[in-house]
């Protein structure tokens, strides 16, 4: 088993083999956590937003829904949830969305992307090969006139989720920096990821 703290703000990777569990650990409550995840051996195969949503028919990941490719093709399933919705729309902080949402002042942040560059250049991956990720205990609620808003988390101290790879991928993941909004309650904060053996 390998057992990491990811400090607040900051960047994580790692391969998970076929069988293995992934198990996000939100450690202090309400904090959003950024994931990509990539065919180990081919990174041309990779996590696709709308296969993942018109395979389960819904916008919010929980308990059974099954992260699919953009060959629609499972690359991993959420085996356990504790908190019970987490958002597939709500996207990336980069420098770019933070000048436009909330002012130039912002230019200079830390941002997901800039974590998501970082860590994917270990294993040849470029802004190219991003696309539109996953957040996990984010709270991003869809209004009726399809407006979204980033609230409060519902997330708590010591909630966990985990995942099964269906196949050995690549994990990318930003512990969200964002401080303008309250996604990660105006203060980020360290999460744990924790790699189990395959059953």
């Amino acid at each position: 088993m390998t057992h990491v703290t990811v400090p607040a703000r900051a960047a994580w990777s790692a391969v998970v083999r076929t069988g293995e569990t992934l198990t996000v650990t939100d450690l202090h409550g309400n904090q959003a956590v950024d994931f990509l995840v990539y065919d180990a051996g081919d990174t041309a195969v990779r996590y696709s937003a709308p296969d993942t949503v018109q395979a389960q028919g819904g916008i919010f990941l929980t308990t059974g829904s099954v992260l699919m490719s953009n060959e629609h093709t499972p690359l991993m399933t959420v085996t356990a949830d504790e908190v019970g919705r987490h958002d597939t729309v709500g996207g990336a902080c980069s420098k770019e969305s933070n000048t436009l949402r909330y002012g130039h002042h912002t230019w200079s942040q830390h941002a997901c992307v800039e974590n998501f560059l970082a860590e994917g250049a270990r294993y040849g991956l470029g802004k190219r090969d991003l696309v539109s990720n996953i957040n996990w205990y984010m709270n991003v609620p869809v209004e009726k006139d399809g407006t979204l808003g980033i609230v409060d988390g519902i997330s708590a101290p010591g909630l966990r989720l985990t995942l099964r790879a269906e196949r050995d991928v690549i994990v990318l993941v930003s512990n969200c920096p964002q401080i303008n909004n309250p996604c990660n309650g105006f203060e980020p904060t360290a999460v744990a990821m924790t790699i189990g053996a395959s059953a």
